[in-house]
């Protein structure tokens, strides 16, 4: 409570500018152009004055501080100015009035009351009062205005985790099962296959959940894990799948949303028959322009394999949270075919860490 009263640096700095000025005027006031040629009212009355500068301007500080306090919302602004003129008025008035009248009770350096020297104080200390409750009002809006901006903000990101969240963790259990239901099948078929794909699949699994974590990760990363994925594949399809990777050693610093290129061959896979006699052909390669695309050749299954939807709706929801356009499926009846965008590390760290740092909220 005592910290929240306590002035800020703008009202000590605008105090500290301004009050010189006021005592130099209040001065002039009281004892004319005898400001220019008495030495005393230098050597007494200007300390003096300002002394009583400081009370007065602590007690109008600590009850506008009050008031902030006790009336902190954006739409109290109105209420709060009209009880800033209210009560802090009075007090410069009250402080004016009593500088006057002592000095004329005690006569200090000769000086004589004079109603128009009362007038012409209050009416410098108003005017200077309305300038500095303008000047903090203002200043106490705009660091409110932030504030709420920020909370905005932050709701907004925790919001975007949120979603992020959800999206990845639909990822291991959906790659999970599906590997599961191919050991299934390889156990009854060939068990050392089987064997096989199971020391196969706990390095992948491993690799999985670590870059999952993050929400992206490099090309270079994505295609050192689909090129493991792959081999699970070819245990379990053989010949009857067959990739080709072509992609440009400048693009692997750049990020895409991790396990895109996962999800993206498990959809072919699915949704596509294989043969030895036609070989699914996946084709994953870069393009100019910042762009990965995965191509193969349709060749539909005659009975569709059941979906959620989770492999192209997954890929679409992240790049949309991170803001990021060219997300492209094309299908033109012979080839199928979507076009990643490639996120530029220096544009993307601040949407990572963005999602990293609400893991701490």
């Amino acid at each position: 409570m005592k910290n929240k009263l306590k002035p800020t640096r703008l009202q000590v700095f605008s105090f500290l500018v301004c009050m010189p000025v006021i005592d130099f005027v209040l001065n002039y006031i009281l004892y004319d152009e005898a400001l220019f040629h008495d030495g005393r009212i230098w050597l007494y009355s200007y300390p003096l004055l300002f002394v009583v500068g400081i009370g007065s301007w602590r007690s109008q500080i600590t009850v506008h501080n009050l008031l902030q306090l006790r009336l902190p919302s954006l739409k109290q602004t109105r209420t709060r100015v009209i009880w800033l003129g209210t009560l802090i008025m009075p007090i410069m008035a009250i402080s004016i009035s009593i500088v006057f009248y002592s000095y004329s009770y005690f006569g200090i350096l000769g000086y004589r009351f004079n109603f128009e020297d009362l007038k012409y104080g209050v009416l410098v200390g108003f005017c200077v009062n309305l300038i500095f409750i303008t000047l903090y009002e203002l200043d106490y809006v705009v660091e409110r205005l932030k504030e709420s901006m920020q909370e905005k903000q932050n709701l907004k990101q925790q919001a975007l985790q949120h979603e992020f969240d959800v999206l990845k963790n639909q990822v291991n259990p959906h790659f999970l099962f599906n590997c599961f239901n191919t050991l299934s099948s390889l156990i009854s078929e060939d068990k050392q296959r089987a064997e096989e794909f199971l020391n196969e699949l706990s390095k992948v699994y491993r690799y999985l959940l670590r870059n999952n974590e993050d929400g992206l990760s490099t090309v270079e990363s994505e295609v050192r894990f689909i090129r493991s994925y792959y081999g699970l594949l070819k245990t379990r399809h053989g010949d009857s799948l067959s990739m080709t990777l072509d992609i440009d050693k400048r693009y692997h610093p750049y990020l895409l949303p991790s396990l895109s290129l996962q999800l993206l061959v498990e959809n072919v896979v699915k949704h596509n028959q294989l043969s030895k006699t036609q070989p699914l052909v996946i084709e994953i390669f870069t393009t100019a322009g910042n762009k990965l695309v995965v191509n193969n050749n349709l060749q539909r299954r005659t009975v569709k394999a059941p979906s959620n939807r989770i492999g192209l709706d997954n890929i679409r929801a992240k790049y949309e949270l991170l803001n990021q356009d060219g997300f492209q499926v094309i299908e033109d009846g012979k080839n199928f075919t979507v076009v990643l965008p490639l996120i530029w590390n220096n544009s993307a760290e601040g949407r990572l860490a963005l999602l990293k740092e609400q893991k701490s909220f």
